[in-house]
């Protein structure tokens, strides 16, 4: 059986820097995660943004299938070029999976288009999600809603593409709302944004939450990976209606833009 070869990014700051963030996850959020979808069919490793190139050389982007990414603070410290060797294979074929505060993360903005703005407030409330997509890969074995004792709030208007598809939507019980969990598709790579996950909560324990994110890994593992490209492409029949006489428009072109 084929491995799907997954990465999990994250900032880890909160954990280092704060204590009773590191009480809860004292080995990083990606570490809990990782240990919660653990599973035969998948190899998991780490990256954070402290590690050389933010732990995504170009052999770890270039062998990730699935690249899950965190972020919330540091947002700004990721460098563009790493952004865009990411953004590149996504097109080419690999899934991410943007979790909670990712989504002012560059790669979102990057990936979707828009700007990810949303109304916040860190209240302790019970977020419940429901599941509106039950035909979907992702939501397989969730039920019909499932609750989280505490979170922070999410709430609209979410700026996200129209082309989203969603999965989630959520209450919280201060009132609002949110598209919580929603896929795109970007070239050959999918996409999905799930809203859980605020550093200060076990949510990342939870067995729904986890369910969650692993279903999604394997929906977005690519069935393969092909270049995004412009090639000038060769006629397949015999072109008659060329008219010898008649002057060339336009002009030649590489398949990365440039003129011949």
């Amino acid at each position: 059986m084929s491995k799907i070869n997954v990465t999990i990014w994250n900032e880890f700051r909160h954990e280092k820097e704060n204590e009773g963030i590191k009480a809860i996850y004292p080995e990083g959020l990606h570490a809990a995660i990782a240990k919660g979808i653990a599973a035969d069919d998948l190899n998991i490793r780490l990256a954070s943004l402290d590690e050389p190139e933010h732990g995504l050389s170009d052999e770890v982007i270039g062998s990730t299938d699935v690249l899950i990414w965190w972020g919330h603070c540091a947002h700004a410290e990721v460098r563009d070029d790493i952004v865009a060797k990411v953004l590149k294979r996504i097109h080419e074929g690999m899934g991410l999976i943007v979790l909670h505060s990712g989504h002012f993360s560059k790669i979102f903005k990057a990936v979707t288009g828009c700007s990810g703005s949303l109304k916040w407030r860190e209240a302790a409330e019970k977020e419940r999600l429901w599941n509106i997509a039950p035909w979907h890969p992702i939501t397989q074995g969730i039920g019909e809603y499932f609750e989280l004792a505490h979170e922070e709030m999410y709430g609209e208007r979410f700026d996200i593409p129209r082309d989203a598809e969603l999965i989630f939507i959520s209450w919280f019980e201060g009132g609002n709302v949110m598209r919580s969990g929603f896929t795109l598709e970007r070239g050959y790579g999918k996409v999905f944004y799930f809203q859980p996950g605020h550093e200060s909560y076990p949510n990342y324990y939870n067995k729904d939450v986890l369910r969650v994110i692993g279903n999604a890994v394997r929906w977005a593992k690519p069935a393969f990976f092909r270049e995004m490209c412009a090639p000038c492409y060769p006629a397949l029949e015999e072109i008659r209606s060329v008219d010898p006489g008649a002057p060339k428009a336009g002009v030649l072109q590489n398949a990365d833009g440039s003129n011949k």
